[in-house]
C-alpha cells in the first residue's frame, strides 16, 4: 500500500504552525536513514518490514508505550530490554502485531532485533521493535532475516516515504512530515513517520510514532519534551475507544546539526513547540483517517473538576450516537446531554451548557432559542467543535480538557467486521 502526502501538512484550524517552524519535505534529518521491504507477513510480497537506523554513535531517545493490560512482545522487548535513552535503530513491521502470542512472541521479537542488531553492527540493546497488524497471530519468522538484510541495503536518507508504506495497515493516506525549525542557536530539522486509523483510544491507539531531529538533546529533555507532547496530542484522540496492545512513540536525536537543545532554554522551548505541533497534526490524520471516517469532532468540556471534566469528554468522543451524528452531519445535540448525563448521574437537573461551532444550543440544561440553518450548515463541515459546560465552572481555577475524534461509519463497521476475513 502506498499513501498520498497532503501538500498541507498543517491543515487543521485546531493546530497551528508555528511562525519559525516551515515545512520541508526533503530528506530525513541529518544522521537518519531508513529503508523498507518484504518480510513475507503480508501476502503477496507485499512492503512490510521498514528500518530506521540513526548513524551517531551518541544518539539520544526517548519513548512512550501503550498502558494496555496485554502488552505485545515488541513493546516489552523494547521497553525492557533495550538502552531506551540511547537507541540507534528501529525494525518495524506491519500485518502481524505479534501480540497475545506468549514466550514465542517474545522470541520472536527478540529475533527481529539480534537480526537487526548484527546486520548493521549494533548491540541488540540499542535496537527497539515495533508491529502492528493482527492480534493473536503468530508473526512468520522466515522471511524476517531476509527482510531486515534487504532493507538494510536499501538504507537511504530519502527513505521517509519507504519507511512509511512499511508501517501502514487500514491507514488510507501517509501520515508524515518533515519541518524546519529556527532556533535561537541555528536551525534544527524534526521529522515523523505515524500510522493509525482504528483500535484508537487515549492512552494510545493502535498507533506507532516515530520522530528525528539532528538537533542535540540531553536525555532527560528529550524525555520531558516527548513526555509533554504526546499527552497533547496521542492522549488526546480516538477513533473508537479501544486501547491496544502495540502503541509506541519514539522520538531519536542524531545530534548531527551541532545545535544543542539545553534544558530550560529558548531553544527547549522553541523546539518543544515544533514538536508539540507536529504531534498533534500527527494525531488528528490519524483521527481524520478513522477507518472510513468523513468528519472529526473535537469537544472542549469546561467543568469543576479535572476528573469531571475528563469522564464527560472521552464520554461525548466514544458514544456511538454522538458519533453517527457526527457522520450524518445531524447538530442533534440532546445526544451529547445524555451521554454528559450518563457520565455524571445525579439526583438533580444537570445545568449544563452546550453549544455546536460557536451556536448555543443549551444553556443550564434548558434548550434555547437558535438558527436552525445556521446550525445545519455549521454541522455540515469537516471539523465540527462541540463545548460543554458543566456547572461550578471558575475562570480562576478552570478543569477544562479536549478529546478529538472521528465520526462512525457504515465503511468502519466493514473494515472491521472483514479484518481477518
Amino acid at each position: 500500500m502506498s499513501g498520498a502526502l497532503a501538500p498541507e501538512f498543517f491543515a487543521s484550524r485546531w493546530v497551528r504552525r508555528p511562525d519559525h517552524v516551515t515545512q520541508d519535505e526533503g530528506a530525513l534529518p541529518g544522521g537518519f536513514r531508513a529503508a523498507n521491504a518484504s518480510a513475507d507477513i503480508k501476502p503477496g510480497n507485499a512492503v512490510d518490514l521498514g528500518l530506521l537506523v540513526c548513524d551517531t554513535p551518541e544518539a539520544v531517545s526517548a519513548a512512550r508505550f501503550t498502558r494496555s493490560g496485554v502488552l505485545a512482545p515488541p513493546v516489552l522487548v523494547t521497553r525492557d530490554e533495550t538502552q531506551i535513552n540511547g537507541l540507534r535503530a528501529v525494525v518495524a513491521n506491519s500485518g502481524n502485531a505479534n501480540a497475545a502470542t506468549g514466550a514465542a512472541g517474545l522470541e520472536v521479537a527478540r529475533l527481529m532485533q539480534r537480526a537487526t542488531a548484527q546486520t548493521l553492527g549494533l548491540e541488540p540493546a540499542t535496537v527497539g521493535v515495533a508491529s502492528t497488524g493482527v492480534i493473536g497471530v503468530p508473526l512468520p519468522t522466515a522471511g524476517l532475516a531476509g527482510g531486515i538484510a534487504a532493507a538494510a541495503a536499501a538504507l537511504h536518507g530519502d527513505g521517509a516515504d519507504a519507511f512509511s508504506d512499511a508501517i501502514m495497515t487500514t491507514d488510507a493516506f501517509h501520515k508524515r512530515a518533515t519541518l524546519a525549525v529556527k532556533l535561537p542557536s541555528g536551525t534544527v530539522r524534526l521529522s515523523a513517520q505515524a500510522k493509525g486509523a482504528g483500535m484508537i483510544e487515549p492512552a494510545f491507539a493502535t498507533m506507532l510514532c516515530f520522530v528525528q531531529t539532528d538537533a542535540a538533546l540531553a536525555p532527560q529533555t528529550a524525555e520531558l519534551l516527548l513526555s509533554v507532547c504526546v499527552k497533547r496530542s496521542f492522549d488526546r484522540i480516538s477513533v473508537d475507544g479501544q486501547l491496544s496492545t502495540n502503541d509506541t512513540v519514539i522520538l531519536m536525536c542524531s545530534g548531527a546539526s551541532g545545535v544543542v537543545v539545553a534544558p530550560e532554554s529558548e531553544d527547549e522551548l522553541r523546539f518543544g513547540e515544533a514538536l508539540d505541533a507536529l504531534l498533534r497534526m500527527l494525531a488528528i490524520m490519524i483521527v481524520r483517517d478513522g477507518e472510513g471516517a468523513k468528519r472529526i469532532g473535537r469537544v472542549v468540556v469546561r467543568g469543576s473538576g479535572q476528573q469531571v471534566v475528563e469522564r464527560c469528554a472521552r464520554a461525548v468522543a466514544n458514544s456511538p450516537l454522538v458519533k453517527t451524528a457526527l457522520h450524518g452531519a445531524d447538530p442533534n445535540w440532546g445526544r451529547i446531554a445524555q451521554t454528559v448525563g450518563q457520565a455524571l448521574p445525579g439526583t438533580a437537573p444537570l445545568a449544563l451548557d452546550i453549544a455546536i461551532e460557536g451556536i448555543a444550543v443549551c444553556a443550564g440544561g434548558v434548550a434555547v432559542a437558535h438558527d436552525e440553518a445556521a446550525l445545519q450548515a455549521a454541522a455540515s463541515g469537516l471539523e465540527i467543535e462541540y463545548e460543554v459546560g458543566l456547572p461550578g465552572f471558575d475562570p480562576a481555577h478552570p478543569a477544562e480538557t479536549e478529546v478529538l475524534f472521528s465520526d462512525l461509519s457504515h465503511r468502519y463497521v466493514t473494515i472491521n467486521a472483514e479484518y481477518t476475513t
